[in-house]
């Protein structure tokens, strides 16, 4: 090994770690659990510990995203729900009507965080049912001691300190990361297209969706951010725009070669594509990395990634051009790679104005630029407003009010020394639909077993104090790395830190660990049972809706493509719109087909069908997104055929949509319709757009007919 072998190591792993959140986040969290702890043991203030060690963790925890006033308005807000969530469990220490008052507000509060912000609403509703539940303890309030609430409100205000202290050196670093993520999910998508054998188009698929999923969440933050000073917003927006580019690039360049590798011809150059799309992928990163960073250094990576693609897809090109004996699939692919080619400047210089350090001033830039603009009017445009609550909210809602107060009236009745861990398993594990909740229960209850075995094997050795903290320390540090990547593994290195934390505290027995496995399973299996019994609301029952939607969209896209291809308009802003739209409902789609199977097995009647559905509606989607990349001035010769087209396919979709006794009729009219043959002046493929467009055409013809045999085997 080289010498600098661990060096390079080490460096290109804190490159890596710095394109996601989880080190800083676990470096937060350590520091915001382990401080008060220390305070709590050796201060000699008379402070129940608990309270403030949760309180600063959670705050410390959230990843913030955005603007610096949405920020702090958030974290201010969430540490004032913790500390009001902390003195209502108080209220309900000697009483039990009070403590099932307070399971109640708190269960429905913890819906209303989930209607306002389904990014960070979870997580309040978990941490502030974990702070009124333990709150409820009589055991963990000490008579002299500073009231719970106050002691989790400063805690939380300190949690925000330790965010607030990282943004002069990390600068804007949250909305750079969310930029940085739209890269990596297109990285993603480009590894999925290397992928060879079975499995290769459902991995396409589930990336596709992934990634439209995300380029919509980074847009909605950088517009949230528009209005900020300076031109960090805009040059971040751009970045993100090109990665938009490059996405309807990448999809073209997967349905051509998914057309191109049916053809015999095309053997001699699968190999050829392999190393382009890795280039292309490794590029991506670096952009993620480039951007988030800031370094001269990474910046000067992707100069020499880039270089290196460019001279990939030359070559690539020839190949192309030399090697395909069929015209039109060595045109498409060509034309494909030529679009690719030519936007990779614009990359360059995109990636050049989000790094530039013309401004800086001091040690570090500072691009606090909004701090001015302290008001909650940023907290409020992020949140979700609307009137309209989502029913299958409603009845997670319900539900949960019903089991958090079953769990809090058995252990106050039965006064289990720790019986908050029963109603707070319920919180954890019951989600709104089924298939997460037994995700999320297999996960805490084999999580909290495997925990509490390593726990109890190392209690028998009866470490001293300073061992102990020092564990503690190591598993927050791992529980705050993993909570958010991993909530399996994040659960063991949790039930690790509660058992040991109790050592630290006062002695424990293998009883402790034994209160708590029961009571995590026994809160996992009741919120199990509930999901499955009580007003549940099964995903093929939601799947028509959400699927209707998609072919709305689809429809909509597909008649401002045919309107553009007679009319003789290019590609513009709008035309931008409408295929995110159908990218966004089809995304929608596939999170609804992946609910869908993990329901149980007598509930997912027609998940083939649907699947079909939901695939054909994707190719659809892609096809015209070829379309749109040769669109141009030029009118369409035939505009009676493109009438003939929009019609066909627009009562397919409505057919689609309604299920109603018409698919025969349907499916008949698109296997009789036919494209014309292309004039002849128009068969060169560099100069006119027929070629390309025709046999697009074509495929959406063909897959809409296969969706309406699909739709009617359902029947």
């Amino acid at each position: 090994m080289p010498a600098n072998g661990p060096r390079e190591f080490f460096r290109d792993l804190l490159d890596r770690e710095s394109l996601r959140p989880d080190l800083n986040r676990a470096i937060r969290g350590t520091v915001a659990f382990m401080v008060p702890l220390l305070f709590a043991l050796f201060s000699g203030v008379p402070v129940d510990l608990a309270f403030p060690c949760i309180a600063a963790h959670t705050i410390a925890l959230v990843d913030v995203r955005g603007a610096y006033s949405l920020r702090l308005g958030l974290m201010l807000a969430m540490s004032l729900v913790l500390a009001g969530a902390t003195a209502l469990g108080v209220l309900g220490v000697d009483s039990l009507p009070l403590a099932l008052l307070g399971s109640v507000i708190v269960s429905l509060a913890g819906g209303l965080w989930r209607h306002l912000s389904s990014e960070h609403g979870p997580g309040l509703a978990i941490g502030s049912g974990l702070m009124f539940l333990i709150a409820l303890s009589p055991h963990t309030t000490r008579p002299d001691a500073i009231h719970p609430a106050l002691g989790a409100l400063a805690r939380g205000l300190f949690g925000v300190l330790l965010q607030v202290l990282g943004w002069p050196f990390h600068p804007q670093h949250p909305l750079r990361r969310t930029v940085a993520e739209s890269w990596l999910a297109l990285a993603d998508l480009l590894d999925a297209l290397a992928i060879e054998g079975e499995g290769r188009h459902e991995m396409i698929v589930h990336r596709q969706a992934d990634l439209r999923t995300t380029l919509n969440q980074t847009q909605a933050v950088l517009a949230e951010s528009n209005a900020l000073p300076g031109n960090l917003p805009r040059h971040l927006e751009q970045l993100n725009l090109v990665a938009a580019r490059l996405t309807l690039r990448v999809i073209v360049l997967s349905t051509s070669l998914e057309a191109a590798m049916a053809r015999s011809c095309f053997a001699p150059l699968a190999a050829a594509f392999a190393p382009v799309l890795a280039s292309l992928s490794n590029s991506a990163r670096t952009v993620a990395l480039a951007v988030v960073s800031r370094q001269p250094a990474h910046l000067a990576a992707f100069e020499v990634r880039l270089t290196r693609l460019e001279n990939l897809l030359a070559v690539l090109r020839s190949q192309v051009k030399t090697r395909l004996d069929d015209p039109v699939v060595a045109g498409q692919l060509d034309e494909v790679l030529r679009q690719i080619e030519e936007l990779l400047p614009t990359i360059r210089e995109a990636l050049r104005a989000t790094l530039d350090r013309t401004g800086d001033r001091g040690a570090f830039s500072l691009e606090l630029f909004d701090l001015h603009t302290l008001t909650l009017r940023p907290l409020a445009a992020s949140l979700n407003l609307s009137r309209r609550v989502d029913p299958a909210l409603v009845r997670h809602t319900a539900r949960m009010l019903l089991l958090v107060a079953a769990g809090v009236a058995i252990f106050k009745e039965l006064q289990i020394p720790h019986g908050y861990w029963l109603p707070f398993s319920m919180i954890v594990v019951l989600q709104p639909d089924f298939g997460s909740t037994r995700k999320r229960a297999a996960e805490r209850m084999l999580g909290t077993l495997a925990g509490g075995f390593i726990a109890s094997s190392l209690l028998w050795l009866h470490p001293p104090i300073g061992v102990l903290l020092a564990a503690v320390t190591v598993t927050i540090a791992l529980f705050s790395y993993y909570v958010k990547r991993s909530y399996g593994i994040a659960v063991i290195f949790i039930t690790l830190n509660v058992v040991l934390l109790l050592e630290a505290h006062q002695p424990v027995t293998l009883a402790v660990t034994l209160e708590r496995l029961g009571c995590t399973l026994a809160g996992g299996s009741l919120a199990l049972g509930a999901a499955l019994i009580f007003w549940p609301v099964w995903e093929k029952q939601r799947f028509p809706e959400i699927m209707g939607k998609a072919f709305d969209a689809n429809l909509f896209y597909l008649k401002q493509v045919v309107s553009r291809l007679e009319d003789g308009l290019p590609h513009d802003e709008d035309l931008l719109l409408f295929r995110r739209s159908a990218e966004s409902a089809n995304s929608e789609v596939f999170s609804s087909l992946r609910r869908m199977t993990a329901d149980p097995r007598s509930r997912r009647e027609g998940l083939d069908q649907a699947a079909a559905l939901a695939n054909g509606n994707q190719r659809v989607t892609n096809a015209l997104s070829v379309v749109t990349v040769h669109l141009n001035d030029q009118r369409s010769r035939h505009p009676e055929t493109l009438a003939r087209f929009r019609e066909v396919c627009a009562d397919a979709f409505r057919e689609l949509k309604s299920g109603g006794p018409a698919l025969d009729a349907s499916f008949e009219a698109l296997e009789s319709f036919a494209l014309p043959q292309i004039d002849a002046d128009h068969l060169d493929a560099s100069l006119f757009r027929e070629p390309w467009v025709y046999p697009q055409l074509a495929r959406i013809v063909t897959e809409l007919a296969a969706m309406v045999l699909a739709a009617k085997s359902k029947e």
